[in-house]
């Protein structure tokens, strides 16, 4: 069976009701659980969660973790920019709460609303249509709550349209690509990943649409082979960053995340444009920004938490790549990235992340954040907009 890894860092879940799988094993930090429902025979989705329970949650909690100031700030971004920009979001399942938990973080946070009354905001299905929506899952639910609050973060003007695969099979999940990548979006933003596996080329026509930049968290298992739709040579891959507070010229410090994924792939060939020495074949990421979930993002997410629901903390390259999918929207044209390589040739454009591994290879780049192109964390992170 090929098994979906959701990038999702779900703050608290097992303190907020929702179940634990047998034989995982916590760190003192973070907390892993997997409830996995078979939806068919067929490819079915398997939803990963890291999440942290060292913080208070709840709708009246103060918002733990970074906010928009402080992405602005570390990123060098422009307070304004990507006004008649959409993003879209593709995620399994529906979240029934996703636009009025949307409005309290940007109220939060002081940014503008973003609504389906106002235009700025619009759910579809797979099909475009507003109606049937998927069945609620909390766990999805999350997870959209962290799309929508990171493309929101990186820009405050841009639309953003939310699609929602009926389930988290492959078949699902490339349907509603096809209609995010077709509905006027610049930029289409994936949280999820799987093993490549055999017959993977079939899904991959879904995430080639020309003039539309298409974005893959790396996922959140470290180094090891690459995951798909990461992998694919046309697709933004998005590692993930341990982003702190500095007493520096930039003000942060960002290395390579632990957990940031990374890797060679078994099936993809080599692109042109991407020139490291150690994997022949397609080398993910391209590309990061902070996924760390020590101290992670500040979320906000009613559905399905219970008395906890309200301010969670996350993390994970779930985060990462929606914020660079609204980074692209901020730029405000998103039809030049149709794949990395112009942030390769613009790659002095960007913040070099140096330090820190997501596994053990032999302190080389396939693991290490060094100088210069690194898998962990691509050609480095948002230094403004130049770069997109």
């Amino acid at each position: 069976m090929n098994r979906i890894r959701v990038a999702v860092l779900a703050g608290a879940l097992l303190t907020l009701g929702l179940p634990a799988i047998a034989g995982a094993a916590p760190d003192t930090t973070t907390h892993t659980a997997c409830p996995a429902t078979a939806v068919s025979t067929a490819p079915t989705a398997h939803c990963f969660a890291l999440y942290r329970t060292a913080h208070s949650s709840g709708v009246n909690a103060t918002p733990e973790g970074y906010g928009p100031a402080d992405l602005r700030d570390a990123y060098k971004l422009p307070s304004t920019g990507g006004a008649g920009q959409t993003i879209a979001i593709v995620d399994a399942f529906d979240n029934p709460s996703a636009e009025a938990d949307l409005g309290q973080y940007r109220q939060q946070f002081g940014l503008p609303a973003c609504t389906t009354a106002n235009g700025c905001f619009k759910k579809v299905n797979q099909r475009g249509a507003a109606s049937p929506l998927p069945e609620g899952n909390a766990n999805w639910g999350v997870e959209i709550s962290l799309d929508l609050d990171m493309v929101s973060a990186a820009c405050p003007d841009c639309h953003i349209l939310l699609v929602e695969a009926n389930t988290p099979l492959t078949a699902d999940l490339g349907a509603a690509e096809d209609t995010a990548a077709t509905s006027g979006a610049s930029a289409v933003s994936n949280s999820y990943g799987s093993d490549e596996y055999n017959g993977m080329d079939v899904d991959a026509k879904h995430f080639q649409h020309a003039g539309v930049a298409i974005l893959a968290s790396s996922g959140d298992y470290g180094f090891q082979p690459a995951s798909f739709p990461a992998s694919l040579a046309n697709v933004i891959a998005v590692g993930g960053t341990t982003l702190e507070k500095a007493d520096n010229a930039r003000g942060w410090t960002e290395t390579a995340w632990s957990r940031a994924g990374s890797g060679c792939s078994a099936w993809v060939p080599k692109p042109a444009w991407q020139h490291d020495a150690n994997c022949g074949m397609r080398t993910v990421a391209d590309v990061a920004a902070v996924a760390d979930s020590d101290p992670g993002l500040a979320v906000y997410d009613t559905y399905g938490l219970g008395t906890q629901a309200g301010w969670v903390t996350v993390g994970g390259t779930s985060a990462s790549s929606p914020f660079i999918a609204g980074v692209i929207g901020l730029a405000g044209d998103g039809s030049r990235l149709t794949d990395a390589s112009s942030l390769y040739t613009h790659a002095d454009k960007l913040f070099d992340v140096v330090g820190g591994s997501n596994g053990y290879c032999g302190d080389d780049y396939l693991c290490t954040g060094l100088q210069g192109y690194d898998a962990p964390t691509g050609v480095g992170s948002p230094n403004g907009i130049g770069a997109f």
